[in-house]
């Protein structure tokens, strides 16, 4: 009971710190940063694309962190960089092939940035077997799909053809995926460009078409030095199949890299997880890709989120190695504070006991004022006369101050406090009896 009670004093004498701790409490608030969401969009592209294959991967991995993400088909890397500049579109991140970038205007690309490349994804070239074009000239007077529009594919062979000074010919249509291997496999078309992974199920299905060959890009080294997001890529004999040795002679092809871009939509929080997502998926590399060589900062197209590039030279955030990211983002969150906190909280705590040992003396101290006048007023003589009248006041004192409530170890104050009052209770006695004239002694007749 007698915890309880100090205890009880203890909270009434500091609840002048509701207030402040209120008043800090909200300041906390207010500059937190917003929790991660829980969903995030995805920009893929064609259905059975490479793109749609690695989103689905991609979303297996978020789920299992709490984070759902939603994938978009779209017609290609130009379709995603118009979806991520789209006014309160539903896409935070986007998959869009390098050098797509090229498309957007100065003030587009600033509205943007990239999150690193993910993988290589060359172009390939399928012809009749029949057929023997090796540079891009070669293509004159041939029926060829582009790609469709909208498309990586057709966005990358366009930019060759410019930098080629070629025009394009009737004759060369805007098809890409199912529907330009179907056309050459029916004859419609001489060539045809695509672009994916060599893993990619309608690449390998083409490789194994013994109707077609892969074209040798003999001048691709040029179109490197002269479009900088394309690599030239070597690709040895037998690389896609080796049972029908596909490609049945070693060859060079050009490569451009699948990129991550992210809108100002894109929680900060999320970025280390999406790259450390990317990273297991990508660790076992692939046929052109050695294990671990991506995710990378380069090349990106787009700026790097100061996220993305504090992944890339310290790997995931301290917490994150070791706690679920919904645990770790939220532990950082309130990291970020705790300093400025503490700055704040330390003083205040430091202040909290000698501003309490005051007010709890205060409680006794406050009393001493009186007697302190009526000692005073001793000295000087002016009490005489108004003993009784200070003797009253004394002992209506000594009621209250049984009213007073202290905690066990200021309660030696009171009693003090007590003693003195009696003590000038009975000085003031004493002054009285001093100044009552003497009673007449009766004489004996």
């Amino acid at each position: 009971m007698t915890r309880l009670h100090d205890l009880k004093i203890y909270l009434k004498a500091n609840l002048w710190l509701v207030p402040i701790l209120l008043l800090i409490g909200i300041l906390f608030v207010l500059a937190l940063d917003p929790a991660p969401p829980t969903r995030l969009s995805l920009a893929t592209g064609p259905e059975g694309g490479g793109y749609q294959a690695f989103g689905e991967q991609l979303k297996a991995r978020l789920a299992e962190e709490g984070i759902a993400l939603e994938l978009i088909a779209t017609a290609g890397s130009p379709d995603n960089l118009r979806r991520l500049l789209a006014a309160d579109g539903p896409v935070q991140i986007a998959l869009v092939q390098s050098g797509t970038e090229r498309q957007l205007t100065p003030e587009e690309h600033q509205r943007l940035h990239g999150l690193g490349a993910l993988y290589q994804e060359p172009l390939w070239l399928f012809q009749r077997r029949d057929l023997d074009i090796r540079d891009l000239p070669g293509l004159r007077g041939r029926r060829i799909g582009l790609g469709q529009d909208g498309s990586g594919t057709q966005a990358v062979v366009l930019g060759l053809l410019e930098a080629s000074d070629i025009a394009r010919e009737p004759d060369w249509l805007a098809l890409g995926g199912r529907q330009a291997s179907a056309a050459l496999e029916n004859g419609s078309l001489d060539a045809a460009f695509f672009v994916g992974p060599p893993e990619n199920a309608l690449i390998q299905a083409l490789a194994r078409n013994p109707a077609l060959r892969l074209a040798d890009l003999r001048r691709a080294a040029a179109y490197q030095a002269h479009l900088p997001y394309l690599k030239t890529l070597p690709l040895p004999e037998g690389l896609l199949d080796l049972a029908h040795n596909s490609p049945d002679r070693p060859l060079t092809t050009l490569s451009p890299v699948a990129t991550l871009v992210a809108n100002h939509g894109l929680h900060p929080a999320l970025t280390p997880l999406l790259l450390e997502s990317s990273r297991r998926i990508l660790r076992p590399g692939s046929l052109i890709d050695p294990p671990g060589s991506f995710p990378r900062p380069e090349p990106s197209g787009f700026p790097l989120t100061k996220e993305a590039d504090s992944y890339y030279h310290s790997g995931l955030p301290y917490l994150q190695r070791f706690l679920p990211f919904r645990i770790a983002s939220l532990v950082d969150r309130y990291i970020v504070l705790l300093i400025p906190f503490l700055a704040i909280l330390l003083p205040l705590g430091k202040l909290v006991s000698p501003l309490y040992e005051w007010r709890m003396r205060a409680r006794t101290y406050k009393w001493y004022r009186h007697l302190h006048e009526i000692d005073a007023r001793i000295h000087d003589g002016s009490i005489r006369g108004h003993e009784a009248e200070e003797i009253a006041r004394l002992q209506e004192m000594e009621k209250r101050l049984g009213r007073v409530e202290l905690p066990l170890s200021y309660s030696h104050e009171l009693y003090s406090l007590h003693l003195h009052v009696r003590y000038m209770i009975e000085r003031l006695r004493g002054i009285a009896g001093e100044q009552r004239p003497p009673e007449e002694t009766p004489r004996a007749d």
